[in-house]
């Protein structure tokens, strides 16, 4: 019986493309195929302007309909994204198919050179990806209200907003202007005594960011470098949902000391957890713990506490992970309030059960990160 790899070769071979007069493959329009043991398939599509995009769903669709193959994901590339590269040799010296390797749950080695190391930045004091395996957990909610709250406890602190996709901060700590530039460095805004940088306060608020990998990387890379910060005891990066270019470029592009992943108590959102979660031990960037938000609703009248979205599912992600539940923080009508008018709940409503929630969670990071930055 013919390997899945075969299988796919062949698949691919019956899909035309006038710049592929030999192949898809052999000609690279279709390249850096991958395939996982459980018949999941990664392939980049080298398309330009001047092709036919539905070359992508044709692609997708002949994919699909192989036997053994159980999910199909396309990342779309423009060819001068290669032209750099070497030549591909000439028609005689072509093997007659092109490789498909198999991936397996072990990291593959860069090769030597190909991705600079990390810098340091020492004057941001703990570098914390504040993240989650899905969106609509609460994650920049929570990131904006930890980083007031361990303002609030005496630390210098900066966040940065890594959703470039999404940027959401600027409503949430109610600042919105255009940073100025001293001496050539970004200067941050702050609110609620915390510094932020946000790619909201440089484009409009409908402009949407129709960004590629590498340009998601250079914006990271410049927010880390070309902000004046000044000197930090925490600095908090709230990620984009998921495991996608914005949490790799942070890890390639400074030293991160832990990151805090957000759930809900609800499967599908523990679920999108974990794997945000082996996405960062794989990176080798350790876990500090798990934030369990939406807990619960607690009736105002009553005081009855109401599991809307089920109930134990981050406790048992941290136990599956041997991780400590850093907190739970409960379901509060004047979070959403306060995150729409810029007042972190934190600062709005200190004595309710979600911001002392949060306070207590705070204390738990900063016992672990350790002592701040001497002064």
């Amino acid at each position: 019986m013919s390997t899945l790899q075969q299988r796919i070769a062949t698949a691919l071979a019956s899909v035309s493309h006038p710049r592929a007069p030999t192949s898809l493959l052999e000609d690279q329009v279709v390249r850096d195929v991958g395939v996982t043991l459980d018949g999941k398939v990664r392939l980049t599509v080298v398309i330009g302007a001047s092709d036919d995009p539905t070359l992508v769903r044709d692609v997708r669709r002949a994919i699909e309909a192989v036997e053994g193959v159980t999910d199909v994901r396309i990342d779309v590339r423009d060819p001068a994204e290669f032209q750099r590269a070497a030549p591909p040799p000439p028609p005689a010296a072509r093997p007659a198919a092109r490789a498909l390797p198999v991936m397996d749950d072990r990291p593959a080695a860069a090769p030597r050179g190909s991705v600079p190391p990390p810098v340091a930045y020492p004057h941001l004091g703990h570098v914390i990806a504040v993240s989650s395996g899905k969106g609509g957990v609460g994650k920049s909610t929570l990131s904006v209200n930890l980083a007031v709250a361990l303002a609030q406890r005496g630390w210098r602190v900066g966040i940065m907003d890594a959703d470039v996709y999404g940027p959401n901060l600027p409503l949430m700590l109610g600042v919105n202007a255009a940073p100025p530039v001293v001496n050539e460095k970004i200067q941050p805004l702050e609110a609620h005594g915390v510094k932020v940088m946000s790619l909201g306060f440089l484009i409009e608020r409908e402009q949407p960011a129709i960004w590629r990998g590498p340009i998601v990387m250079k914006i990271v890379t410049q927010f880390l470098r070309d902000v004046n910060w000044g000197e930090l005891d925490a600095f908090l990066v709230d990620m984009p949902p998921g495991t996608g270019d914005a949490q790799l470029s942070l890890v390639q592009a400074t030293n991160v000391r832990g990151a805090l992943i957000v759930t809900t108590p609800q499967q599908v959102a523990t679920g999108d957890a974990l794997r945000g979660a082996m996405m960062f031990n794989r990176v080798n960037v350790p876990v500090l713990g798990i934030i369990e938000n939406m807990s619960w609703f607690e009736c105002p009248h009553c005081g009855k506490p109401t599991a809307l979205f089920g109930s134990g599912g981050g406790k048992a992600l941290a136990e599956e992970l041997q991780l400590d539940l850093l907190g739970q923080v409960p379901l509060y009508p004047r979070i959403v309030e306060g995150g729409d008018t810029g007042r972190p709940i934190v600062v709005a409503d200190p004595e309710s059960p979600a911001a002392r929630a949060i306070a207590d969670i705070a204390a738990r990071v900063q016992d672990l990160l350790g002592p701040a930055r001497s002064r």
